[in-house]
């Protein structure tokens, strides 16, 4: 059967949707795009805002004009939300759970018997769980790998614990067979992703532990992780997904920095500059603590770039709040910031809240902290002008009608190499290269050429 996987949302879906192709795959069927034609139509979805919700819905009911007679399946964590608000979708044939994705197949194959359309033929080019030459092809030269699920930190605004359920770790013996796999398959660079990646392994002294031990364990077995990740051959770039600030001590930092494969990238979320709003947030942290966790990181790293996630328009949220926010944002440089309007989401305890801002309100704000962050982003990237970076090369894309090799550095700052056949082509994709950096991309010209690419 032809199986078309969309996934929307975070880098987890993302992970979980890989592995629910091969699990597909090893059972004989074949992936085909989200664009054709095919007997089984499976979008991962989001539920982190309303607008993820619009966009679960909108690609749910596009897979079955797209085609009638297929199998329509809806996975993760919209459905779950669904579920609770005891929502339906008659475009929908299977709503599958995030408990439930690795019965992925078994579910959708009785879906198939039972409307009469189950084809029993298997595709040899993909049974036994081998990838095809052409799948081998078409892999990113970046590998993604789940350690952990769950979060048990109820920010005040957020939906996931709801949708994701409690902290649950990979065993390290499991990530480890799967990080030397990759290795073995050529990728050079592993990000590790989660729900909370900072409470990986805390959950196996769950027993034992109150609130202080917990953020005292926060970090110890993540660093256990990455000392054994790191000695795997050909893995010559460890990337860390989001992290709780409160995980950046001295110790914690100082031991991360022995590990010469950590790529110098950290994502902390902050969510708000003003300590007023991130009370009312529930998060554990002022902004005090946040500016010595980045003091901390600029001290072991050498011009780490410091990411973040900020919400605008929070409930309470009043214009001096705001200004408080985007000063601190200039204050701790970041390199980038994903600006975020607030998303009301029902069952969450600032769904309750008095003083919900207004949405036009948010848009505002939304713009003036993007102009912001378009500023702070390029005085970062001046920092590298006239400096010799290592680049993992990924793809070739046309910039100004000119063709570039387009990677990353270390700190996750996007460098393109003027494509010269024979000298820096696509044989250099997925390799490592050295590059002296001497003028800036048209950024907005290549995010409109990949966003288009992504989605031919």
């Amino acid at each position: 059967m032809r199986i078309a996987f969309l996934t929307l949302g975070c880098k987890v879906n993302s992970y979980e949707t890989e592995k629910m192709k091969l699990q597909f795959e090893t059972e004989g069927h074949q992936i085909v795009s989200f664009s054709e034609k095919a007997d089984v139509y499976v979008v991962n979805t989001c539920t982190v805002t309303n607008i993820a919700d619009r966009k679960s819905r909108k690609m749910l009911h596009r897979a079955r004009r797209m085609n009638p007679a297929a199998i329509v399946v809806a996975a993760g964590c919209y459905v779950d939300s669904a579920a609770k608000k005891g929502e339906e979708d008659e475009s929908v044939d299977l709503f599958i759970k995030n408990e439930d994705k690795g019965k992925m197949v078994s579910l959708v194959e009785n879906k198939l018997q039972e409307k009469g359309i189950l084809n029993d033929e298997k595709c040899p080019e993909h049974a036994g769980g081998e990838m095809s030459e052409k799948a081998e092809k078409e892999l990113h030269t970046r590998a993604y790998i789940k350690i952990q699920n769950g979060c048990n930190q109820y920010c005040s605004y957020c939906i996931i614990p709801y949708v994701r359920g409690k902290l649950e770790s990979r065993p390290d013996e499991e990530i480890l067979s799967e990080t030397k796999k990759l290795a073995a398959a050529g990728f050079h660079e592993i990000v590790l992703t989660g729900i909370h990646l900072s409470s990986f392994g805390v959950d196996r002294e769950f027993d034992k532990i109150n609130a202080d031990s917990f953020l005292k364990l926060q970090g110890k077995y993540l660093l256990g992780l990455l000392r054994k990740m790191a000695e795997i051959p050909g893995i010559e770039r460890l990337r860390l997904g989001s992290l709780e600030p409160r995980i950046i001590t001295e110790e914690f930092v100082k031991k991360l920095a022995e590990i010469p494969e950590i790529c110098p990238h950290f994502h902390l979320s902050l969510q708000s500059g003003c300590d007023d709003t991130l009370i009312r947030m529930n998060r554990h942290y002022s902004t005090e603590d946040y500016l010595q966790c980045v003091g901390i990181l600029r001290k072991y790293f050498e011009k780490p770039a410091v990411t973040t996630d900020i919400i605008v328009g929070f409930p309470g949220e009043t214009e001096t709040e705001f200004e408080t926010t985007c000063e601190f944002a200039k204050k701790v440089r970041f390199a980038q910031i994903h600006v975020f309007k607030y998303s009301r989401r029902h069952g969450t305890v600032a769904d309750k809240m008095k003083e919900q801002v207004d949405e036009q309100i948010k848009n505002i704000r939304s713009d003036k902290l993007l102009a912001i962050e378009r500023d702070l982003e390029s005085l970062y990237q001046e920092k590298f002008m006239g400096r010799t970076q290592k680049v993992l090369f990924e793809e070739a894309v046309l910039i100004d009608g000119k063709k570039y090799l387009v990677g990353y550095n270390e700190r996750y700052v996007r460098t393109g190499l003027l494509y010269e056949e024979g000298k820096c082509d696509e044989s250099l994709c997925n390799s490592i290269v050295s590059v002296k950096v001497t003028g800036r991309i048209n950024e907005e010209i290549l995010q409109a050429e990949m966003e288009r690419a992504c989605n031919l």
